[in-house]
């Protein structure tokens, strides 16, 4: 889910065989070679067929696509709070003494809880985020992953004129600083010690951090599935603030790292229920193709009913719009992977869950 930072926006051939013999089980003796041979083909060429077909299917979860470089922020994309303005500009991490003793806290709040107190929290809607102590220097320490442009840019795209592709401002990357607001944190959320780490894997973790940042560049809020229920296909992950947590908590345990809870370790999710999903193509292939101008309309429009500030005449307007496109038509576009995918969406649509993921054990 989202950071605690405010949100930019507001939203045989078988042939035949005639045997010319008077010896009528000679005869049948060769048709039913001839028989045996023809479904032999038959099944040797359908597996053929269906290798080729197989070989290429498409893989579900769709693989989060990497980067080799984060790539700079267009000018044009805006954050109305600065991208952790605590943390050091060049996303340096400090190095801790090799013997040094570092206790590790699972942090946890509501969305936006310095503005609206526990609301969020009680539909569920948690940041999380880890936290660390040096017992060497006493030094506290937050890293937390999150929207360099807040959550609504890395949801929903702009609708500009002059462009024909929606545009996106969509990044997500690690912050770390000093400290940790212990009120921010306890006050509706949760702070709780659930390892300890020495020196030298705290410093091979921050390696990890830094190498996972510069790779995985973009946020995606939805987890896309096929049915409400445990062990339905996983059409497409999410890529927020608890995915980050949760690789961080798995690389600790590889690392040799023992953690554990007193409390249920619960995080938010926000699904979306389609059927199997179709490839659309990238802004090229949709935007620039005279012959997808259809498709092309139908997308903008999908994503302008979501655009920002609107009045609430208007909002009233795209809210209908948008519960007649995807409940009764049943249909949403996704973006992931800075690609378009078609959502034959089910019910019940979109939900919000609080699950519990159990801290990963030293294998």
């Amino acid at each position: 889910m989202s950071s605690n930072h405010p949100d930019l926006l507001s939203y045989p051939l078988v042939g035949n065989v005639i045997a010319k013999t008077n010896d009528t089980k000679q005869c049948r003796r060769k048709k039913n070679r001839m028989f045996t041979l023809s479904v032999t083909v038959l099944i040797t060429a359908w597996s053929c067929v269906y290798c080729k077909r197989t070989s290429g299917r498409q893989e579900w979860p769709v693989p989060y696509r990497r980067f080799d470089h984060r790539p700079a922020a267009d000018p044009y994309c805006q954050a109305l709070y600065p991208f952790c303005p605590s943390g050091e500009s060049d996303g340096r991490v400090p190095r801790m003494a090799l013997s040094d003793r570092i206790d590790i806290f699972r942090l946890q709040t509501p969305v936006w809880e310095f503005k609206y107190g526990d609301l969020l929290g009680k539909f569920h809607i948690m940041h999380d985020a880890i936290g660390f102590r040096s017992r060497d220097t006493g030094k506290n320490y937050t890293m937390e992953w999150y929207e360099l442009f807040q959550l609504g840019n890395c949801t929903f795209p702009h609708i500009r004129e002059g462009k024909s592709a929606p545009f996106w401002c969509n990044q997500g990357a690690a912050c770390f600083f000093e400290g940790i607001d212990d009120l921010h944190w306890t006050q509706n959320g949760t702070l709780e010690k659930v390892g300890q780490m020495s020196g030298t894997q705290f410093n091979d973790m921050t390696q990890w951090v830094q190498d996972d940042n510069r790779t995985g560049i973009f946020y995606e809020t939805w987890t896309v599935q096929a049915e409400p229920c445990p062990n339905s296909t996983i059409w497409f992950e999410s890529y927020d603030c608890s995915q980050f947590v949760h690789r961080t908590y798995r690389k600790l345990a590889d690392f040799g790292v023992k953690l554990s809870s007193a409390i249920q370790t619960n995080y938010t999710k926000i699904y979306l229920f389609s059927g199997e999903p179709s490839f659309l193509g990238n802004d090229s292939s949709i935007f620039e193709d005279a012959a997808k101008k259809a498709l092309a309309e139908d997308i903008r429009n999908f994503y302008y009913a979501f655009r920002p500030h609107q009045s609430v005449k208007d909002f009233i307007i795209s809210f209908i719009k948008l519960f007649d496109k995807v409940v009764l038509e049943k249909s949403f576009y996704l973006f992931y992977n800075f690609e378009y995918w078609y959502l034959p969406m089910k019910p019940p649509y979109v939900k919000i869950t609080y699950e519990e993921v159990p801290l990963p054990s030293v294998v």
